[in-house]
């Protein structure tokens, strides 16, 4: 059956999507791909038909909107490119349909599928690589950049996202994306973080150890594991150049702030300072060169790129923005992980991997030198820690997130 898959977003959003595609299709079924140009070659590598939602530029101007890593305004560009996008998405959809599509499966920021959905009636999954999207009154996510939460209760927190819905997200997204819909026939969306999720199916690739199911989470909602996808990325193996560094000393601190970020510098400075404070190697991960300090010492290296599932297992800690890819790398690797949020699911799955007993958290004002070795210092020494994470990577070595994604998407598939 002909499949599509929709996605928006950074690596830590297109490469489940990618993990997806390729084992739908390596069960025999037609796929193909919507999502940001610099992502086609990794698609072309899983064996996924590929078309561009966006240009390379698009999306490099987008990732280098100032304010796009602010805790709040953040927001405003985000969804002003959501919004945007959506009329191309619901058109290459109406262009998949002449071709028998069977199902679309995609993120929540993929608004034209759940146009296409509304106008058509294209059968759609939502998939949620993240708990931060999925509203509770019970066990409201953490909202970025917002100081004192662990002194509100959940309906707080849930009553202040709602506020923000009104406030931030709606007063952006809503007016073209109604107007998108008045053109089609369509009615109104009065609440975007509720429309978004396609009534026929959600996904959600997190694990009920990690996020307990909620009561007043929607009926349409399961729950899988982890989505592991890394080695869809750059490339699939370690550099011939890491390789030998990693043999030639001992086990490195490892520092990223996600392959989004273009304003990590400050970030990448005090991780140089850690690491000479600490007396112990480090591997600084970041795509854009520039945000790395031009002179590093000797122990000290720069990589684009590495596939974490093989460096992870090698390292001593690792000091990253709290991505949800990169949190569920740790946890299979049973590594030491402190986070600093920046924005948007960070600040939630920090406090999730701090009640778990899996890492520390230090907010980005917080992460200074002297504070971060003692911070991280704690975490490579504590025995319950050490328990925790141990108990993590044998829960995380049990169960495939993205086998059990694709056996609900040919249930729901073979009922159509």
């Amino acid at each position: 059956m002909h499949i599509a898959l929709a996605a928006l977003g950074t690596y830590g959003d297109i490469l489940p999507f990618l993990a997806i595609g390729r084992q739908l299709a390596q069960r025999g079924h037609d796929v193909s791909l919507y999502a940001p140009e610099p992502f086609r070659q990794s698609a072309l590598r899983a064996g996924l038909d590929f078309d561009a939602i966006c240009t390379e530029a698009e999306y490099d101007e987008a990732l280098s909107a100032p304010e796009l890593w602010h805790p709040r305004r953040g927001l405003v560009p985000l969804f002003e490119m959501m919004t945007s996008l959506a009329g191309r998405t619901m058109q290459w959809l109406e262009e998949k349909s002449v071709e028998n599509l069977r199902l679309v499966v995609a993120s929540p920021n993929a608004f034209g599928a759940r146009l296409a959905q509304d106008k058509h009636g294209v059968p759609v999954i939502t998939v949620h690589v993240t708990p931060f999207l999925i509203e509770s009154r019970h066990d409201a996510p953490w909202l970025p950049g917002l100081p004192l939460q662990r002194l509100m209760p959940s309906r707080l927190r849930h009553w202040l996202g709602r506020g923000a819905d009104r406030t931030l997200i709606d007063p952006v997204s809503l007016p073209p994306l109604n107007a998108l819909r008045a053109n089609l026939g369509l009615p109104p969306v009065k609440r975007l973080r509720y429309w978004w999720n396609s009534p026929l199916r959600m996904i959600l690739m997190c694990p009920p150890w990690y996020v307990p199911p909620q009561p007043d989470w929607p009926r349409q909602l399961i729950q899988v594991g982890f989505p592991m996808a890394d080695r869809l990325g750059d490339v699939g193996e370690l550099a011939p150049t890491l390789e030998t560094y990693l043999d030639a000393g001992p086990a490195p601190l490892v520092f990223t702030y996600g392959s989004g970020m273009r304003q990590g510098a400050q970030f990448f400075r005090v991780a140089v300072e850690i690491c000479r404070r600490m007396r112990r190697p480090g591997i600084l991960l970041a795509r854009e060169a520039e945000q790395v300090p031009a002179s590093l010492p000797a122990d000290v290296i720069h990589v684009g790129y590495a596939p974490l599932s093989l460096l992870l297992p090698r390292c001593a800690a690792l000091i990253h923005h709290g991505g949800i890819g990169t949190v569920a790398q740790a946890l299979a690797a049973g590594v030491p992980q402190m986070v600093v949020p920046v924005a948007f699911n960070h600040f939630d799955d920090a406090q999730r991997l701090s009640r778990l007993g899996l890492g520390a958290v230090l907010r980005p004002q917080a992460f200074r030198p002297r504070r971060a070795c003692r911070e991280i210092e704690r975490i490579l020494a504590s025995p319950a820690m050490i328990d925790a994470r141990v108990a993590a990577r044998t829960r995380m070595a049990a169960d495939d997130g993205v086998e059990a994604a694709c056996d609900e998407i040919e249930r729901v598939a073979t009922r159509l």
